[in-house]
């Protein structure tokens, strides 16, 4: 898993064709078996509110330092921050911004039903913020609630129909997590209805994933 500082997300360039991949943060790995490629790792990941700078040459960081990486340590100075960020939105209950930023630190640092828990009282004030109902989306996955991180995803699309990574989410949280390939197949293909240069964080263009998901759903 690999967790990252926020920063202001660039605007999606179309050369790159990236699912905003300079945008993504690293969740949970899930090995899937893809086409010509032996063991291909893909996951749900976190929304551009979160994003750190772009890697090398517009691209994401290669696969292998993604898995390599973690959530933050729970050092002094984060359960620092934790209790600032608290201290914030008990003064300001109706900020939503307080509880979003106290829901990326629980984020950063692994503790996904904090965050789900401050995600949703930023939600609550704040319904249509989309990166926020991605990541919500997200720690629902970790938490094993992968119906609600789906419903999130969905929301997620309905605020903002571009939102490419709610859409590459929902796929992989449907095809790994629910077993609904067509499920899956389908959101994808929303993905390059908007992008047709969309490409999975290994590079693989998605659609390719439609087309060899495709394959296996129509053999069951």
């Amino acid at each position: 898993m690999t967790d990252t500082a926020k920063s202001t997300p660039p605007k999606p360039s179309k050369k790159q064709g990236y699912v905003k991949n300079e945008n993504l943060i690293l969740s949970i790995l899930i090995a899937l078996a893809v086409g010509f490629v032996g063991g291909v790792f893909f996951s749900v990941y976190r929304s551009p509110a979160m994003a750190p700078p772009p890697a090398a040459q517009g691209g994401m960081p290669p696969q292998g330092q993604q898995q390599a990486s973690g959530p933050m340590p729970l050092t002094p100075e984060k359960r620092a921050q934790i209790e600032g960020l608290k201290t914030m939105a008990a003064k300001a209950p109706d900020n939503p911004e307080a509880w979003i930023q106290l829901g990326h630190i629980y984020f950063d640092t692994g503790q996904p039903n904090d965050a789900i828990e401050a995600y949703e009282k930023a939600l609550a004030l704040a319904p249509d913020n989309a990166n926020v109902l991605t990541d919500l989306g997200v720690m629902y996955r970790r938490t094993k609630q992968p119906k609600k991180a789906v419903e999130s995803f969905d929301k997620a699309v309905q605020v903002d129909a571009r939102h490419e990574i709610a859409r590459f989410n929902k796929g992989i949280v449907l095809l790994h997590d629910l077993d609904d390939t067509e499920g899956a197949v389908a959101a994808w293909q929303s993905l390059v209805d908007i992008n047709p240069n969309a490409k999975a964080p290994n590079g693989q263009p998605v659609q390719m994933l439609i087309q060899r998901f495709s394959e296996k759903a129509n053999k069951k």
